[in-house]
């Protein structure tokens, strides 16, 4: 047991060193963000941290790959594989993560993605090119998602879906966005609402109650 816990120790090491990034960089940006204050926090060498990466520039990137992509896939694309009522699922998102936000106190520090995409992408191809495949994948699931929708009437005829994705994953960014520059909770909630009121518009018309919160 004992070689297998060294064998996998080399594992343990990088994920705390990744950990530790996307917290400073979500906190500090990536520029602003301190080798010195990610070993710390992850409680290994700098040594250790340069063993796994060539650089800070390698590290970001990594942290887009393995901890902002996945966190994505969790928060907003997992739930609409093989929905019945994918405008339910996007509702429940954006009341949900919004509030999960507001409670814990992050959403002051706004998106992750969209931080990295507002410092970085002008700067470097790198970053530009990760980012953008995660918003164009977040678009296509979205679009994918109420395409299914209208071929089994749980969304309305005419709709398009890659119009209606291109302004969801838009209002995200505009929402998260405006909880970090305002500090104003009740408008984070309110402008997730509005969201929410956008999507039960697309339900057919026969079904326009649905899901609608009193």
């Amino acid at each position: 047991m004992s070689s297998i816990n060294r064998l996998r120790q080399p594992d343990v090491t990088r994920q705390k060193i990744l950990d530790a990034a996307f917290a400073e960089f979500y906190r500090h940006g990536f520029q602003g963000g301190s080798l010195n204050r990610i070993v710390e926090n992850a409680g290994v060498t700098k040594g250790a941290l340069f063993h796994h990466f060539a650089g800070k520039q390698e590290l970001g990137y990594a942290v887009v790959d393995e901890v902002i992509e996945p966190l994505l896939m969790r928060r907003w694309l997992g739930g609409l594989r093989g929905s019945a009522d994918p405008i339910a699922v996007m509702q429940d998102a954006f009341r949900r993560f919004a509030g999960e936000d507001i409670e814990s106190g992050h959403y002051v520090d706004g998106c992750p993605l969209n931080n990295l995409a507002q410092e970085m992408s002008p700067l470097d191809e790198g970053f530009r090119g990760r980012i953008d495949a995660l918003y164009d994948r977040w678009r296509t699931t979205f679009a994918a998602a109420l395409r299914e929708g209208m071929e089994t009437g749980a969304v309305r005829p005419g709709t398009s879906p890659e119009g209606a994705a291109a302004l969801l994953v838009a209002s995200q960014m505009g929402i998260w966005g405006t909880g970090k520059s305002s500090r104003d909770a009740g408008l984070m909630r309110q402008a997730s609402e509005a969201v929410c009121g956008y999507l039960e518009g697309l339900r057919p018309a026969q079904d326009s109650t649905h899901g609608r919160r009193g």
